[in-house]
């Protein structure tokens, strides 16, 4: 177990990839994340789960596994059920646009995914993103693995372990679970195509028979995957990986009177795409704590779809039931970074060009720095968001290695260019001037010139 305080984004410490968020506040008053744990560098997810707790939204703790794959009985067994998951007799549009993609570059996708699942070949026992819930004292923890199948264990605490994982009788990912006000129990699944059910009393099981299927649907929802719900006063919100912008980088929502629908569209609560060059997904939830709502979603790095880090923002619901989009920031669920506080390259909220956040490779500052912005080239662009001082800003001091010239832009205006010198250190510390009035600012680099640049730390004053 690992204890971490900390209010900036990305919430945990760097060796800990926790994708995929669920939050849910228990019945202890605490805060409780379930989420997917990254630390392959072939495939999302792991063989294990980490759930991660807060009593305050800044004291943080990573317990011990709570889950391992290679518990599950029924996984790379041949004997045990078997229910599909994506139907690929109705492909999405999505999935059209993909298949015709490869047609063109010789590859049949379908016929290869298809190939792939007959292999006999044993596979990774990976466990997919999660949800938990309580009930009557018991925690009931949904899993998905790489073969289709879905599962629940059990446990008397929030935090695991989970024990005694029993089979549910529908095959895809992302389970979702939802208790309404009157004690029903809901489950909902899927990618591409989403489904729904009540489930049992026990709940561990559902009768087949009452699948609902495409509660949100790809063209009229942007749905890809991720289910997540949640009810606020007499509404029902559906939360999602959405298409709407190309690729499932963004959070959308859909909401209903009923947990089963029908559901309309109602937009874009995050959108991690910048996050790093290879954006691709997001997963995540919505909920509140202590009155004041929040996303709970990921954002990759290294230069790679997989390291996807758990990051929370602050969202508001209006009157009307709608929840204004809200850009990702470095700053997290604390105020703007003050005068004079250090701000660390990883913190970076968003990112254009080759730049990412990746492991520094020196030894001399590694334990101090584990990662940097590297990977820096000539036009990029790095954003920190927000930065507050009541007095005038009128220096800059960066850390860094290698050499370069970078313009100081804050909320688009130019507040000055320094010249960063190589001196052949470990690491260089310059301190330059620069010229912007007192306020609240986003803080954008835009790199001039770059010579084998890396940006360590940042500090207005």
């Amino acid at each position: 177990m690992r204890e971490f305080s900390n209010r900036r984004n990305p919430i945990l410490p760097l060796e800990y990839h926790v994708p995929d968020s669920e939050g849910h506040v228990m019945p202890d008053g605490k805060l409780y994340v379930y989420g997917s744990f990254d630390d392959r560098e072939d495939v999302y997810c792991s063989e294990k789960y980490h759930v991660v707790s807060t009593a305050d939204m800044e004291h943080w703790m990573i317990h011990e596994e709570s889950l391992n794959g290679n518990q599950i009985p029924w996984f790379n067994n041949p004997v045990a059920p078997k229910y599909s998951g994506i139907d690929w007799s109705h492909p999405t549009p999505f999935i059209q646009k993909m298949i015709q993609r490869d047609l063109e570059n010789g590859v049949d996708m379908k016929a290869k995914f298809e190939e792939a699942e007959k292999e006999e070949k044993e596979k990774p026992a990976l466990l997919f993103a999660p949800d938990c819930l309580e009930r009557n004292g018991k925690y009931y923890l949904y899993f998905c693995m790489p073969d289709d199948s879905e599962g629940v264990a059990i446990s008397d605490r929030p935090e695991g372990p989970f024990t005694n994982p029993i089979q549910l009788p529908c095959g895809g990912i992302d389970p979702a679970i939802f208790i309404d006000d009157d004690g029903q129990a809901y489950y909902y699944w899927g990618q591409l195509f989403s489904h729904g059910v009540k489930l049992n009393e026990d709940m561990t099981s559902f009768n087949r028979d009452e699948i609902v299927d495409d509660l949100v649907t790809e063209e009229e929802h942007f749905f890809h995957e991720g289910s997540s719900m949640r009810k606020i006063g007499d509404t029902y919100y559906y939360v999602y990986a959405d298409m709407e912008r190309g690729k499932p980088t963004s959070l959308g929502y859909s909401t209903s009177k009923s947990p089963m629908g029908p559901f309309t569209y109602r937009g874009i609560i995050i959108d991690n795409d910048g996050c790093d060059p290879a954006s691709w997904n997001n997963h995540g939830s919505i909920e509140c704590v202590n009155g004041q709502w929040y996303v709970f979603y990921h954002r990759c790095s290294r230069g790679v779809q997989q390291h996807r880090r758990l990051c929370i923002e602050k969202i508001e619901i209006l009157e009307d039931g709608t929840i204004p989009e809200v850009k990702m920031t470095s700053q997290g669920i604390g105020e703007p970074f003050a005068p004079r506080e250090v701000i660390k390259g990883y913190q970076a909220c968003e990112m254009s060009g080759s730049v990412y956040i990746g492991v520094n490779e020196d030894a001399g500052s590694a334990e101090e720095y584990p990662e940097v912005l590297m990977n820096i080239s000539v036009e990029d662009e790095v954003m920190f968001r927000y930065v507050k001082s009541e007095q005038e800003w009128k220096e800059i001091s960066l850390k860094y290695r290698g050499s370069g010239k970078v313009k100081v832009k804050m909320n688009g205006t130019c507040a000055g260019e320094i010249t960063l010198t190589d001196n052949k250190d470990v690491t260089n510390i310059t301190n330059q001037e620069i010229c912007m009035e007192a306020g609240e600012y986003e803080l954008k680099l835009e790199i001039v010139e770059a010579d084998k640049l890396e940006i360590i730390e940042i500090m207005l004053a």
